[in-house]
């Protein structure tokens, strides 16, 4: 008889093959609030800010600072009425950047795009595995085994939106 295969071992070779695939794999509570490692502010935030501001400012050098604030800004409110709406202007941010006003020298504002990620160069971008990463929210908790995070943004349904 063989051994049986647990969750724990599926979710191992899970995150071996997302370190193979070129994911840093890291636990999630390492990363959690009040940790000394803490990336999220608090148990409700999902995104992983830090890790997105360095990525805009590496992926858009030429931008200032005040661009790249304005893109963390409008990423994180999703100005939009349903789920659905909220999830398609995410995609569209990831697809066609963030538009931003910035300030010339000469005192005139132009319009510019703040790109969320490297689609033409994946590696880039900052990919990330986390695992039994936990969001409370509204008296609920939710522990997801492993979240995959691009440039500090979640790309898992259940965690975002």
């Amino acid at each position: 008889m063989s051994p049986a295969i647990t969750e724990a071992d599926i979710e191992h070779a899970a995150l071996a093959t997302l370190e193979v695939l070129g994911y840093a794999v890291i636990s999630g509570p390492t990363i959690a609030p009040e940790e000394p490692g803490a990336e999220r502010g608090r148990w409700d935030d999902v995104v992983l800010r830090g890790r997105l501001r360095a990525a805009l400012a590496r992926l858009n050098p030429g931008l200032p600072a005040s661009a790249l604030d304005d893109a963390v800004v409008k990423v994180l409110a999703l100005d939009a009425p349903t789920l659905t709406a909220r999830n398609e202007r995410f995609h569209e941010y990831l697809v066609n950047g963030v538009g931003v006003e910035v300030l010339r020298d000469d005192g005139t504002t132009a319009g510019e795009t703040v790109w969320l990620l490297d689609a033409a160069t994946p590696r880039r971008n900052d990919w990330l595995a986390v695992n039994q990463f936990t969001v409370v929210e509204n008296g609920h908790t939710r522990r997801a085994d492993i979240v995959l995070f691009v440039n500090g943004l979640p790309l898992s349904p259940r965690v975002w939106g």
